[in-house]
């Protein structure tokens, strides 16, 4: 088979001996091969680890036939027609390099996925996928669709970056009416037949550009969930390159733009009047009425990020046909993922919430924007993000500045800058853990006054100091609880 008879697409039918190579071990790159395997395609894994967890996935894959290399991820193995990639890998591997001379296609698991969907049994049709990017804001929001599907009556699941493979769920025994669908940048990259019946790129700030090469290069793979859209291309008007994405877009005849918006919802946008969610966009009598969807009070917590996220989840939703109940429910029902906005506990009236989740400059603008008066813990590693924007807005919000990890000098300089008046404390290097971040929470409530809120948002990832930011928001908490 040639590849470009692969490219255009298959049946089950013709993976029978078909020579696939699957890229990457791990949460994606295993049941891919797994998959494959079932299918009857010849199936070569290859990991540049060899690690104990590569060497338990390998052997595990090795029992049911297939072949794993592991060590040795740039070379191409022969007869390769087809290359199955986990989304991490970047475009200029030397295996897809070597790939694009011989024409082989890549596709990513999603595109996997994609392709394979199986009729549902009552409508003869795949179940559609309503589908979420965006630099911030994504897990939460495909999380919020999930439950408003779910209290519409329909069976659903919150699939893809959010960690729940979009691979099992197409395969899934029983079938789903609809999926809600979170796409990073990684996976649309490789994704080039993916149309989503509806689909939302939440906001745009610059990340993972060392993988993408350019902000114009990751904004255009952001851009692809668009594509083929059948209903709704939904934008955050509060970030024009949202729309520009939209307007760029090839879409199925009659699918429209619509926006959502923190102010009053213009036509064709859902937004907030007198602290009420409210739809323009899919109602009869557009020009001159609204429907209510849900109050502010529905979505906790309440801050305008996750208002922005609701009003998302809302509008796919809408597109997909659910009624204004079923939004307010699902909005009432959902409860946010730990280390996100969460409130950990109040001491002498000073507020402690842990957004560990915060881990770019984004991510953290949203969550210093919620608060009158911060106390903010910041810092960890930087990953080259630029942090002076960050600081300026923030400035007049902050009561003190706490910092800590390898990048910390990054931020203490965007605030010598923009907010010399604001008190900083710095945690000396050499300090990690729970330990650490006793020492910061005890610094960032010396500087805390009645009414204030002490903020774990720190704007980089954690692995200088923490295994992860779960771990990161664990210490806090813990360390709060010890005051």
């Amino acid at each position: 088979m040639s590849s470009g008879e692969v490219a255009d697409g298959m049946t089950a039918m013709n993976w029978e001996n078909l020579h696939v190579t699957v890229a990457g071990l791990g949460v994606s790159g295993v049941p891919a091969a797994r998959v494959l395997h079932g299918l009857g395609a010849v199936v070569t894994v290859v990991d540049g680890g060899d690690g104990p967890r590569q060497q338990a996935q390998a052997e595990e894959l090795r029992e049911l036939g297939v072949t794993v290399r592991l060590g040795d991820g740039d070379s191409l193995p022969d007869d390769t027609e087809l290359i199955v990639t986990a989304p991490g890998w970047p475009p200029y591997a030397p295996l897809f390099q070597a790939a694009e001379k011989l024409d082989i296609p890549v596709w990513g698991d999603v595109e996997l996925a994609w392709r394979l969907r199986r009729p549902h049994p009552e409508t003869g049709e795949p179940a559609p996928w309503l589908a979420i990017t965006g630099t911030n804001g994504k897990t939460t929001t495909v999380r919020m669709l999930a439950s408003i599907l779910t209290a519409a009556g329909k069976r659903t699941a919150a699939v893809g970056n959010v960690g729940v493979s979009v691979l099992d769920a197409v395969l899934a025994e029983e079938p789903y009416d609809v999926l809600a669908v979170e796409l990073s940048s990684y996976q649309l990259h490789w994704a080039p037949s993916v149309h989503p019946y509806s689909a939302v790129v939440l906001n745009l700030a610059p990340d993972h550009l060392d993988w993408h090469g350019s902000m114009e290069a990751y904004a255009a793979d952001k851009g692809r969930i668009y594509e083929g859209n059948v209903v709704a291309c939904v934008y955050n008007v509060a970030d024009p390159a949202t729309e520009e994405l939209v307007r760029e877009a090839e879409v199925e005849e009659g699918c429209r733009a619509v926006g959502f918006t923190l102010g009053p919802p213009a036509l064709s946008q859902l937004g907030v009047v007198d602290d009420l969610l409210v739809d323009r966009a899919f109602i009869t009598d557009r020009r001159h009425a609204a429907a209510e969807l849900a109050s502010v009070e529905d979505v906790q917590p309440s801050a305008p990020h996750n208002i922005a996220d609701a009003l998302a989840a809302a509008a796919l939703a809408r597109a997909y046909g659910v009624e204004p109940r079923a939004v307010r429910d699902g909005l009432r029902a959902f409860r946010p993922d730990a280390h996100r906005i969460a409130f950990v506990a109040e001491v002498d009236g000073v507020a402690y919430v842990d957004d560990s989740k915060a881990t770019n400059p984004h991510a953290a603008a949203a969550s210093l924007a919620a608060y009158e008066s911060v106390v903010w813990i910041a810092g960890g590693l930087a990953k080259g993000a630029e942090m002076s924007e960050l600081v300026a807005v923030a400035a007049p919000r902050l009561r003190a500045a706490v910092l800590m990890g390898a990048d910390r000098a990054v931020i203490k300089a965007a605030l010598d800058e923009h907010a010399p008046h604001v008190p900083v404390f710095e945690l000396p290097d050499g300090v990690v853990g729970a330990a650490a971040m006793e020492s910061v929470v005890n610094a960032a409530a010396g500087f805390a006054e009645s009414g204030d809120t002490v903020l774990l948002a720190p704007a980089c990832a954690s692995m200088d100091m923490f295994t992860n930011y779960g771990e990161r928001g664990d210490a806090f908490a813990a360390a709060v609880h010890a005051l």
